[in-house]
């Protein structure tokens, strides 16, 4: 056999490569016969090590400290896997890891791949589970470092060394990409709540997706033959990866903070095409901030994205009464003199000049600036993705925090612990958004509010 196979597990600071980093990265050569090099290293990821990761591998901030980073070792890992197929337990995982941190130093690193759950499905069917530890369990092999790099890799190699025995060949499976056929695209998917991603035939990330039921949504996508833009998207789909949620609040803003960070074409042309109406803001000629709704303008960043035009309306017409400000400035009343608002008591007077601008426009900025909750801070308890764990969302005084999962043994609603399960994400307007029509839609969550800030 004149293949070489470099087997490689790593260990990171989260679960999706667009948002997280490498913290321990295990690489082992072996020829198809024995093991002939071994690379097994600590990885600095330059952001901090969230609490349940390091539950999970013992791996934590003072041990990656005075690791070397990711661009220290990034040579090494190309000599070191030179002509080799990677191969991995659900090696996507780990070979979108590895593509994300080379791009972020400017390389297109490129490997054939082989994934040994993929490959134990077919080799040995009837398994009672095709997780690692579930394989090893059922076929014996030890792992004593089990979620570390070099156990977890081990473990691997000796699985593909079983899985070769089976079946020789087994590298002729593999494709430059590691992208399947698209009628087995599906096979491995579940039917839970998740994020999709879509990738095209040179790896390059194209669309993200959510759903309450994976497998049932990507199958529509892969049938979807409606609209010309549909069937560009089916035609260039050869591969699709993604990550369980447990619930659909943190697929909606794992979905939103990946789109955002890779502007995946698929994604940006689709927000042209759904989020026709916008929300912004001007100064009128007597200085009062006036809101307005009309058409979304690319050049022009709106204040709130909306669907519909209706949707749009009720939204003005909802920020107009919560922060009691003025239905003729805001565009929803047309009268030459007062608005109807302000002869009910529910203006202050703005369009009568009775409230100064000054006045006036601290609620109006708050309107656009703030996407207000009922209560300032909290958590949202959520399903986890198991029966073991529960979703977490967090915001501190009006601003969202980020989200995280936390197991039930941990769990106590009044626990400062909470906070150490919760990996931080970037605030912004559209995640506020999704937060608040989340909460006020839907029944399948648990408010925990506090008195922080």
């Amino acid at each position: 056999m004149s293949e070489r196979f470099a087997i490689v597990d790593i260990e990171t600071t989260g679960l999706s490569a667009g948002l997280g980093r490498i913290t321990e990265i295990a690489i082992l050569i072996f020829d198809g016969q024995q093991l002939v090099d071994e690379f097994v290293s600590l990885v600095n990821p330059e952001t901090p090590i969230p609490y349940f990761i390091t539950k999970l591998t013992g791996i934590n901030n003072q041990m990656v400290a005075g690791a070397p980073k990711f661009y220290e070792i990034a040579r090494q890992v190309v000599e070191l896997t030179d002509d080799c197929i990677i191969v991995g337990h659900n090696v996507r995982f780990d070979y979108s890891f590895l593509k994300a941190e080379f791009k972020s130093l400017g390389y297109d690193y490129q490997r054939k791949t082989l994934d040994t759950v993929s490959l134990a499905r077919k080799l040995m069917p009837g398994m009672p589970g095709y997780g690692l530890g579930k394989l090893c369990n059922a076929l014996q092999i030890n792992n004593a470092s089990r979620h570390r790099a070099a156990g977890d890799a081990h473990a691997t190699l000796e699985l593909f060394r079983r899985l070769l025995s089976l079946n020789p060949n087994i590298a002729e499976t593999s494709k430059k990409s590691a992208l399947p056929a698209k009628s087995l695209m599906v096979d491995h998917l579940p039917e839970v709540p998740g994020v999709y991603q879509f990738f095209d035939g040179s790896g390059k990330l194209i669309y993200v997706g959510k759903s309450i039921n994976i497998r049932s949504r990507v199958l529509q996508h892969l049938a979807n033959n409606q609209t010309r833009k549909a069937l560009e998207l089916r035609n260039n789909i050869e591969a699709v990866d993604y990550e369980i949620t447990g619930n659909e609040l943190i697929a909606l803003l794992l979905e939103s903070d990946l789109i955002k960070k890779h502007q995946p074409l698929y994604n940006r042309q689709q927000r042209r095409a759904l989020f026709n109406y916008a929300l912004y803001h001007y100064y009128d000629e007597k200085g009062y901030l006036c809101l307005k709704v009309g058409k979304t303008i690319e050049e022009l960043l709106p204040d709130y994205s909306y669907t519909s035009l209706q949707q749009a309306r009720e939204h003005l017409f909802q920020l107009t009464a919560q922060y009691t400000l003025c239905q003729k400035l805001n565009g929803l009343y047309s009268s030459a003199g007062s608005c109807f608002h302000y002869q009910i008591g529910q203006c202050l007077g703005a369009c009568t000049g009775v409230e100064t601008p000054s006045n006036y426009n601290l609620r109006a900025l708050d309107a656009v600036e703030r996407f207000h909750f009922d209560h300032d801070s909290f958590f949202l308890l959520l399903k986890g993705r198991n029966d073991d764990e529960a979703g977490l969302v967090r915001v501190v005084n009006g601003v969202y925090i980020g989200y995280g999962y936390i197991p039930l043994a941990d769990y106590h609603p009044h626990s400062e612990t909470l906070e150490d399960y919760i990996i931080r994400r970037p605030d912004n307007r559209d995640v506020r958004q999704i937060i608040r029509s989340f909460m006020r839609s839907a029944k399948d969550y648990k408010l925990l509010p506090d008195k922080k800030g």
